[in-house]
């Protein structure tokens, strides 16, 4: 950013100049702590937003009483709970603190970064260098290059005939989610696998990638991709502006549906997604419903199969938690428990 506009509409060509006497900038390490992280709370609160607390730095910007007037936020590639007061809103203060989170993020060679807001807010952000992937009544899902989700998907083999689909994580690679891809392979001419590529698992993502590929390697028309940041992102779909929290997890289910359904499987010609009965969830099983009541609406069945009595992958990270690790291989491939092995050994 090299400018922004003061509030009697003006381009202001040095923001450090014309602001350093009214507001102070400064870029934190998160989580806040004290008296900080509670004025940062309430004011995201006064601004109808939520801290969803998993951010790694944030800016603030603070007048010469010391109130906050903005404030933005990073979580790995996701930029998010920007908020403004009222008194500064329109004077530049948003450019301000995303500027300084992208100064940020640029340092650290975090190069690729989304942000997901209010569509009122999303010719504010485009102004900013940020290109809309997709949009919902609720929320719009935007990157800083232009054509990230086209160079994603043509990164990912075509197939003819009957395309499915499954979104997995695979926390670790169970019998029953080999079950799964086996019944919808069988029923597809080409099926892919998309594997949630984001952290905060037991297994990290490339473990959990090895024992899909390694333990379907039988299984000739799968496509294993990984996810990137574009299905089942919790950290891409951040809903810090949805007030009411019981409608959080239908807005981001509202997002992930609308990107594959609208960009994602048109690109691929996937006319099918497949997924397994959902009796522990109730934010997966809800999300399942959310599939059956819009995926259809283009063109895309959603099949759901039952699950396989007795297996989960809760149940095994259970077992390794508890120690017993030898209980777990009737419920895994043989090669997703050999990368159990490996992960216990390497942390132990």
């Amino acid at each position: 950013m090299t400018g922004f506009r003061g509030k009697d509409g003006h381009l202001c060509d040095n923001i450090v100049t014309e602001w350093e006497a009214i507001v102070d900038v400064s870029l934190l390490p998160a989580p806040l702590k004290g008296r900080m992280a509670a004025r940062y709370k309430e004011f995201l609160s006064t601004c109808g937003l939520r801290d969803e607390g998993d951010a790694d730095v944030i800016v603030l910007m603070t007048d010469d009483d010391f109130n906050i007037v903005a404030a933005g936020a990073r979580a790995g590639q996701t930029l998010k709970q920007f908020a403004v007061s009222p008194d500064f809103e329109g004077g530049g203060a948003c450019a301000t603190v995303l500027s300084s989170l992208l100064s940020d993020a640029m340092q650290r060679g975090i190069t690729r970064l989304f942000l997901c807001t209010k569509p009122k807010n999303r010719s504010m952000f485009a102004s900013m260098g940020f290109e809309p992937i997709v949009s919902t009544a609720d929320a719009v899902l935007m990157e800083n290059r232009r054509n990230g989700l086209e160079e994603y998907l043509r990164s990912i083999p075509r197939r003819e005939g009957k395309c499915g689909a499954i979104v997995m994580n695979c926390d670790p690679f169970t019998k029953g989610h080999l079950h799964l891809i086996e019944y919808a392979a069988a029923h597809c001419d080409a099926l892919y696998v998309f594997v949630v590529s984001e952290g905060g698992s037991l297994f990290t993502p490339e473990e959990r990638f090895s024992m899909i590929e390694r333990g379907s390697a039988h299984i000739k028309n799968r496509i294993i991709c990984q996810s990137e940041s574009y299905l089942v992102s919790r950290a891409t779909f951040p809903a810090y502006f949805i007030r009411d929290e019981a409608n959080v997890d239908r807005v981001r289910a509202d997002l992930d549906i609308e990107l594959f359904r609208s960009r994602i499987a048109p690109a691929l010609h996937i006319t099918a997604r497949f997924v397994g009965e959902e009796p522990f969830s109730p934010t997966t099983r809800a999300y399942n419903e959310r599939m059956k009541e819009l995926l259809p609406q283009k063109g895309i069945e959603l099949c759901e199969i039952p699950r396989l009595a007795g297996i989960s992958a809760s149940r095994v990270r259970a077992l390794i938690k508890e120690g017993r690790i030898e209980e777990t291989r009737e419920l895994v491939p043989e090669t997703t428990y050999e990368t159990i092995l490996r992960h216990v050994g390497a942390n132990a």
